[in-house]
């Protein structure tokens, strides 16, 4: 979400400009250029949810502001964000004031679309600015537009734009400096259609284009009713594949030299309460944890990648009868893929959702969508459990439990959505979603993407992680074993005292105590867990090696079963307050909120405890 400053710079003019669009117009990426904002661009529909304000500051010294509306197809709104929209442009909403100038961004390479929402923005008589974007894209599809006499013909400035190559930015931002211009002359059209067609028969001549083609021959595969989905898995499996065979060097080079830096740095300083915070309590909880960067970062660059190139949309295309097996709509795959980067922005886009009783079920099965959060954890138990084999001499066995874990969220998910959704007759709303060409990605949108990332992923632990963990420490170091204990000194903590006391519930799916005390900060953010157990061995430990390597210390300690309970217990569990959090705020209903936990919570307790028992029978261990 935008920084949002508390106010504006203070200059002797100043001017309140709005963004608004198609979906998919290149809105949020001139918003970016003009602002320094760092929103997510993306090429399906939807993408645009939450109200994103900006400022800068034009050579002349004139202060604005810009609002970056929420994507609209048309003023008559058939959803909650177009609500928005609508409410904004018109003036009537309740806490926006309507804008002095209104840009209007659509998109040069899909006119025949844009050009409708466009004549009705015309008809709110306001001062209109037409930023025409993706000339570029296009160019390339042999659309020659001819951008002056349209300018004429619709009564408002038009300035052509490349949004991020900053081409037609510095002149939009000069038109902005001077006086607005004149709200258009309202046209008295009885047939936008018609009108449409006029002004793409007289200013725009699009040629047949390769690029064209080679669209349409892309889209014959992967649009296939039978090779799409196959692609479609195949492009999946591969990307897990990648996380753990690209992301292991780097994450070699951190396992060692975390430690390594952790030691260097607290050589010079004494045994004590002190080095037992830095060393147990920080570096060994925080280290462990950022140890997994490379992995989250090599997931989103394949996400940002898929984005960026057009295939998202096609797959949500493709899903949407997977969808109707669960008796929702396409509508809901956007969310639910948010989700697989964190739950929360996947329940708020469900937003977008028309349909009460679908907008309520995607909400509910979001959180069974593997976040981000959940791949420390799986990583470091796969890590430890699973071998590194390859089967058929090049898929690696590591990269296929983890292809596994997604799978049996997704099947779930599908489940849960179809028992919710029985005997409740849904009202149609049939998936109509705008394919974007097919592009190259962007390196340097995808180089900010994992930069945005890795800022928010290091500040994290460097807030929430790290406070958790001193927290954890404090409890799992006092207070002190009494003298002539025998047992390590954590188990007379009180940190020790709630694991022991909380075991007999969890004991029943192999749960030991350690991971019983991990549970607990867990619940503030899931990859907690993994800092929180590598706190508690540290100071279990009876040398250094839980620091350094807690992936051993597991493998030794614990068995298989309870490794795959655990695995079991995180595809399910709600282990996130701030999801529940945005489920109350999303639905108004406590009620809600505590169903939701109970089933998931439950599910998790369930699926644990079968697994646990089962991998017993097959491997006859034990706990360890």
């Amino acid at each position: 979400m935008t920084k949002q400053p508390s106010s504006a710079p203070s200059t002797s003019s100043s001017l309140h400009i709005a963004l608004a669009g198609n979906p998919n117009s290149g809105k949020t990426s001139l918003f970016n250029q003009l602002t320094g904002s760092r929103q997510k661009v993306a090429n399906y529909a939807g993408v645009t949810v939450e109200r994103k304000e900006g400022f800068f500051t034009t050579p002349s010294g004139r202060s604005i502001r810009v609002l970056d509306l929420p994507g609209a197809y048309s003023l008559t709104s058939t959803s909650p964000d177009e609500d928005v929209t609508r409410d904004v442009l018109m003036g009537t909403h309740r806490s926006e004031a309507q804008p002095q100038v209104l840009v209007a961004v659509i998109s040069a390479s899909n006119l025949r679309l844009h050009l409708r929402f466009l004549l009705e923005l015309i008809e709110l008589k306001l001062p209109i600015i037409v930023a025409l974007s993706m000339m570029d894209e296009a160019k390339r599809h042999g659309i020659a537009i001819d951008v002056d006499g349209l300018s004429v013909d619709l009564g408002v400035p038009i300035v052509p734009v490349i949004s991020v190559h900053r081409q037609g930015v510095t002149s939009l931002i000069s038109i902005l400096d001077q006086e607005p211009p004149p709200p258009p002359i309202p046209r008295q059209i009885l047939d936008t259609h018609a009108e449409v067609r006029r002004l793409l028969q007289t200013y725009v001549v699009q040629q047949t284009a390769k690029r064209a083609r080679r669209t349409d021959k892309l889209d014959h595969w992967f649009l296939h009713p039978v090779w799409g989905p196959i692609i479609l898995l195949i492009v999946l499996f591969f990307m897990f594949q990648t996380v753990f065979s690209w992301a292991q060097p780097l994450m070699d080079f951190l396992d060692a030299g975390i430690p390594a830096l952790g030691a260097w740095l607290l050589k010079p300083l004494p045994d004590g309460v002190l080095h037992s915070l830095l060393q147990d309590g920080i570096i060994a909880g925080a280290g462990t944890v950022i140890v997994f960067l490379p992995q989250i970062l090599i997931l989103f660059l394949w996400i940002l990648a898929l984005e960026e190139s057009g295939y998202l949309p096609r797959a949500a295309f493709l899903l949407d009868r997977i969808m109707a097996m669960a008796g929702l709509s396409g509508r809901s795959f956007i969310p639910l893929l948010s989700s697989f980067a964190c739950a929360i922005p996947g329940i708020m886009a469900a937003r977008t959702i028309q349909n009460p009783r679908d907008r309520l079920v995607t909400i509910l099965i979001a959180p069974l969508m593997t976040c981000s959060a959940r791949l420390p954890v799986y990583t470091l138990l796969i890590g430890a459990f699973v071998p590194h084999k390859t089967l058929f001499g090049f898929i690696g066995l590591q990269g296929v439990v983890l292809f596994g874990l997604y799978a049996v969220a997704i099947i779930s998910g599908i489940i849960a959505a179809r028992i919710m959704t029985r005997g409740v007759k849904s009202a149609e709303h049939p998936l109509l979603l705008e394919l974007p060409p097919y592009r190259r990605p962007n390196l340097k949108s995808l180089a900010l993407g994992l930069w945005q990332r890795t800022v928010m992923f290091l500040s994290r632990v460097g807030t929430v992680i790290v406070s958790l963990n001193v927290l954890l420490w404090g409890l799992a170091s006092f207070p002190g074993a009494p003298e002539g204990a025998t047992d390590p000194a954590i188990n007379y903590s009180l940190a020790g005292r709630i694991g022991h006391l909380m075991l007999p519930i969890f004991a029943p799916i192999g749960f030991n105590w350690q991971i019983c005390v991990s549970l607990i900060p867990g619940l503030a953010a899931r990859e907690v867990a993994v800092s929180s157990l590598a706190t508690v061995y540290a100071l279990g430990a009876t040398d250094d090696s839980a620091v350094d390597k807690l992936s051993p210390i597991l493998s030794s300690q614990w068995s298989m079963a309870t490794a795959f309970s655990l695995l079991a217990w995180y595809v399910y569990a709600p282990q996130c307050i701030s999801t529940l959090a945005v489920m109350r705020r999303e639905t108004n209903s406590m009620k809600v909120v505590l169903g939701a936990a109970a089933y998931l919570f439950g599910l998790a307790y369930l699926a644990s405890f079968l697994t646990y028992h089962i991998t017993l029978a097959f491997t006859h261990g034990g706990f360890s």
